[in-house]
């Protein structure tokens, strides 16, 4: 299905390559004007030159070079989106790194914290920085990129998976914090992603990540990976009034039904499907 986002303006962080990317070049396809985030100007500004030829007239395309994790780089963002756009619509915070690789009493633990503040930290400041705005219109979409590390242990990959986790459990805190100021937040696993972070893994080697993990990286890497349109698509559903009322989820790009969930909005609003939480023995018929 396409879903429009025509009228609409976003930022997109770590929108250089890879996922964020993709996200981009969607976004503009379905009608978005957007400012680009990210820390490499010479990449951001090749990602913005090939994403401004899909644009169509009255369409807006603009980069900012900032470090989410940095306040003041987060505030000159914003102004510049404010400055260009008369409303912002969506925040899509996709910038990510897996930090250090191995035993977590062996990696550097200033790389262990750095991860955390990108993927963590980051993506909490931006969602300070366009609060107020989107509350002010009574309207926003925010959008966040998690990945395995939110589900399942990453054994050798431990800022990755605990900073995935801690921010679906964020996502899932502010859609209740915003649920009566029109404003949705929700998660997207868009699977795994034959991008740059499988790359540092083959790299590593399996002396770092583990044996199975590298092993499942080359299988990967071999088959192609999940499709980066699939998490994109999701995206767009996700920014569009299409999803309006859909809030404090975890969305998965290739195995759950989204584009069905607007049917089952009411429901949706009042169960914990597509959430965070703990197993009990019930769940797995255990009465202990």
């Amino acid at each position: 299905m396409i879903y429009s986002l025509e009228g609409r303006t976003a930022i997109i962080t770590g929108a250089s390559q890879g996922l964020g990317l993709a996200i981009t070049r969607a976004y503009v396809k379905a009608g978005a004007s957007v400012l680009l985030c990210a820390r490499d100007e010479m990449l951001l500004q090749e990602a913005r030159a090939e994403v401004s030829k899909l644009a169509q007239p009255g369409q807006t395309v603009l980069a900012g070079v900032a470090d989410v994790s940095n306040p003041e780089d987060v505030e000159n963002l914003l102004n510049k989106a404010l400055g260009a756009f008369a409303q912002l619509h969506i925040l899509v915070n996709n910038a990510g790194v897996y930090g250090p690789k191995g035993p977590i009493e062996e990696v550097p633990w200033e790389e262990w914290v750095r991860a955390l503040e990108i993927n963590l930290m980051g993506s909490v400041l931006m969602c300070r920085a366009v609060l107020p705005h989107f509350k002010a219109h009574r309207y926003g979409k925010i959008i966040q990129l998690s990945g395995g590390g939110a589900t399942n242990p990453l054994p050798r990959i431990s800022a990755y998976a605990v900073s995935k986790a801690a921010i679906v459990r964020f996502a899932e805190t502010l859609a209740e914090e915003a649920r009566n100021d029109g404003i949705d937040v929700n998660s997207i696993a868009p699977g795994a992603l034959n991008t740059r972070l499988l790359d540092e893994v083959l790299a590593a080697g399996p002396e770092k990540v583990g044996k199975d993990f590298y092993e499942r990286a080359l299988r990967q890497k071999a088959q192609g990976g999940a499709p980066l349109e699939k998490g994109a698509e999701l995206a767009v559903f996700l920014g569009s009034a299409t999803s309006d009322g859909i809030t404090g989820k975890l969305i998965s790009a290739l195995w759950d039904p989204w584009a069905k969930l607007p049917q089952h909005l009411h429901e949706l609003q009042c169960m914990d499907v597509y959430t965070l939480r703990r197993i009990v023995p019930e769940d797995r018929a255990l009465k202990f």
